[in-house]
């Protein structure tokens, strides 16, 4: 009895799916080359013990390296976090596309990009732009008159009273 070939009925050729490579080694691809190795591994020399037990033991290592990174990314995400919004009502300075330093009061943050936003005078300003804080109650410093607020005077003994 003759078979007839099918052919797909909507025009559409099956096709392989295109594979992107991968960019980053992980466990899955340790696996996959620990298999390849023993499935192609000559059977009168097998794989020494030891050798496997090295190579798992680096799998276990990457792993545990893989998750310490990736819990210290998130950490530092978090630790931004925290210090935008803890600007909420503080002074802080920045400088604008200009390159002229600006001073304003942050009135909200935004976690809406990798770096949080902190809207100063209705102006977003990336959290890592920011380059001063002022306390609350102390007036900002005048542009140009620098960091320090003393009278130049003093025993010159650093955290001692005169």
């Amino acid at each position: 009895m003759p078979v007839e070939a099918v052919a797909p009925s909507s025009g559409a050729t099956a096709t392989q799916p295109v594979r992107a490579p991968k960019q980053v080694m992980d466990s899955e691809l340790f696996l996959t080359l620990l298999v390849t190795q023993l499935r192609n591994q000559d059977p009168s020399s097998p794989m020494d013990t030891n050798e496997m037990i090295g190579q798992t033991t680096q799998l276990a290592t990457m792993e545990q390296l893989t998750n310490m990174a990736t819990m210290s990314e998130e950490n530092f995400s978090l630790q931004m976090r925290m210090a935008a919004a803890g600007l909420i009502g503080q002074t802080v300075t920045y400088t604008n596309e200009a390159g002229e330093s600006v001073t304003g009061t942050a009135n909200s943050v935004s976690y809406l990009y990798g770096v949080p936003t902190v809207s100063v005078g209705g102006v977003d300003v990336l959290l890592d732009a920011i380059s001063g804080v002022v306390a609350p109650g102390v007036p900002a410093p005048a542009p140009g008159s620098g960091a320090g607020s003393g009278t130049g005077e003093g025993s010159g003994n650093p955290g001692t009273t005169a």
